[in-house]
């Protein structure tokens, strides 16, 4: 057994499956133009390889420090900051967040009918702070998802009060505001769908700090744990390590969907959204799963208790059921069998359920295909970017876990 297997505890020639995979099945064939994976196990990096190319049309190898959209890998990050706030004393889980946000007194919630025609009844309890952590409390995408069109008579509303739409200027409050106007999807903590719920988030940390949420994010997590290069966009330095980002067309060829250079991840956004608005690196990443790891901590800059922590991988969903028997719509970063929710993170509840070794792991990933896991009963953490949308078009999280999993060899 070489060095780095004896520290990690992960089979060197193992994980070289990775790369053989990688290659032969999606870097060869044109299927992804490029992509990075970092395995690190007990605190020692296992496997940290780029393949291919950043950008096609410069002809640009992928390298260390390239950029990458990250889109709902925000979530788990603007969930922590909002829990630094918890921790202080701010607010409780089943408070509700009118305490910071009157206007959200006045919500309804949906029962039936559409337009002048819909019927709507008051809630059986407020929105709470669980329920916008764990994606429960009734609001949606408003029909705003790439390649999802208007679903429910309430997208509507979303759309006519143009509530997260291209070109709007809202700020936090104003955001907060508009959405009070919305109907919930269904009663606060009934069932669970993907949506705006982590934007709230971010308007919660901005509101209640008092601090604009990226001065936040940087004051409380980038700055302590050495992100440097994570932010709402790409600075005009750095462009050029921001990699391009593509879709699979009908011909399932490669069609590039944004261009760094001109790119709007190039503009400081006047919304900064915790839902889905960060770029940042494989290293970078990296290191915000260390420190979740190591119970939130990571080289003497504590971020959360770990204690705050464990209560955020924790299912929260009611009944402690999973996402095939809550979830509504078609949309998510996760497989719904075996699958719970916590506060900002999925979690594995049983892997007879999801075929997919790694019960108790917590993770998200991204439209643009990116995905992490860490998992604290095997010590370990994995980071996978690349930049193809959708992030349901290939399943890199199964295969890469099949590889990783049937590597570990103490």
């Amino acid at each position: 057994m070489d060095a780095q297997s004896q520290w990690t505890g992960l089979d060197a020639a193992r994980l070289e499956r990775i790369g053989a995979h990688l290659e032969r099945n999606y870097i060869a064939n044109g299927k992804i133009a490029g992509c990075q994976v970092s395995v690190a196990r007990h605190g020692h990096m296992a496997y940290q390889k780029s393949f291919g190319l950043m950008d096609i049309e410069r002809g640009k190898p992928t390298a260390d420090d390239t950029i990458y959209r990250i889109y709902s890998m925000t979530k788990p990050i603007t969930s922590v900051a909002l829990m630094t706030l918890y921790e202080q004393g701010y607010f409780q889980l089943n408070d509700p967040v009118s305490r910071y946000v009157p206007s959200w007194k006045a919500h309804r919630v949906w029962v039936s009918g559409e337009g002048a025609d819909m019927v709507t009844e008051a809630p059986a309890r407020p929105v709470s702070f669980r329920d916008v952590l764990s994606h429960t409390a009734g609001l949606t995408y408003g029909g705003g998802l790439p390649g999802v069109g208007i679903q429910h008579p309430i997208d509507e509303i979303y759309r006519g009060l143009k509530i997260r739409s291209a070109g709007t200027r809202d700020t936090m409050v104003e955001f907060m505001d508009k959405l009070s106007q919305v109907p919930l999807r269904y009663q606060p903590g009934t069932a669970w769908m993907y949506s705006l719920a982590t934007d709230v988030c971010g308007a919660l940390v901005e509101i209640i700090s008092g601090k604009p949420l990226d001065q936040y994010l940087d004051e409380v997590i980038f700055g302590p744990l050495g992100m440097k290069d994570t932010s709402f966009f790409v600075a005009p330095d750095k462009v050029d390590r921001f990699a391009a980002n593509y879709q699979r067309g009908a011909d399932k060829k490669l069609k590039l969907i944004d261009d760094p250079a001109t790119s709007d991840f190039t503009r400081d956004p006047a919304f900064k959204s915790g839902g889905g608005g960060l770029t940042g690196t494989s290293a970078d990443y990296l290191r915000f799963c260390e420190m979740l790891r190591r119970g939130g901590e990571l080289d003497g800059h504590r971020v959360l208790g770990p204690r705050t922590l464990e209560v955020m991988h924790m299912n929260h969903l009611p009944g402690n059921k999973d996402l095939t028997q809550l979830a509504l719509g078609t949309f998510s970063e996760t497989a719904n069998e075996g699958v719970g929710f916590g506060l900002g993170f999925a979690t594995t509840l049983g892997q007879v359920e999801t075929g997919a070794p790694g019960v108790g792991d917590y993770y998200w990933g991204g439209a643009a295909s990116t995905i992490f896991w860490v998992d604290p009963r095997e010590d370990l953490c994995l980071v996978f970017m690349t930049q193809l949308m959708p992030s349901g078009t290939f399943n890199f999280r199964g295969q890469l876990k099949s590889i990783v999993y049937s590597s570990i060899i103490d």
